[in-house]
């Protein structure tokens, strides 16, 4: 009989990542009901504080999101007048996403977060290991962006 220790819950690589992302996505609620976001729209507003305005497929690359869940989630967010969509003069096919004013004030808001976030997480291990975890997810990472999602 074949060994099916490879259906053991401990053998599974995605597991971990899936577990530590829920965990991490749970401890983010708190923090960022405060300024009224869910944590795919706050990943939304890191990347526009970061550049301001960016093209929705650029947006999707970033995020590792595809357009069928990043449309719903722009248009809330254009709801709640964080941001606005318009297509491009070049290409009426391009969607270009800008931040409104009330989108780039709620970057001042926000930046107490990432910190808050840090202290919770350092409470059972160094932030030496966390930063080193982070590296090998994003080298990780990389081998998914040539893949289509």
């Amino acid at each position: 009989m074949k060994n099916d220790s490879d259906l053991f819950l401990d053998n599974q690589l995605c597991f971990p990542f899936y577990a530590t992302s829920r965990l991490i996505t749970r401890l983010y609620q708190p923090l960022l009901k405060k300024i009224d976001l869910t944590y795919p729209q706050y990943l939304v507003m890191l990347v526009l504080w970061e550049s301001d305005s960016i093209i929705v497929s650029q947006l999707g690359k970033r995020l590792f999101l595809n357009s069928n869940t990043l449309t719903p989630l722009l248009k809330k967010m254009e709801q709640k007048g964080l941001l606005i969509r318009k297509r491009s003069n070049e290409d009426e096919r391009t969607v270009i996403i800008e931040l409104t004013s009330k989108g780039q004030k709620l970057k001042t808001k926000a930046t107490g977060i990432p910190n808050s976030l840090k202290e919770q997480l350092n409470i059972n291990m160094p932030m030496e290991d966390i930063l080193e975890l982070k590296k090998s997810l994003w080298k990780f990472l990389g081998n998914f962006e040539t893949i289509q999602l």
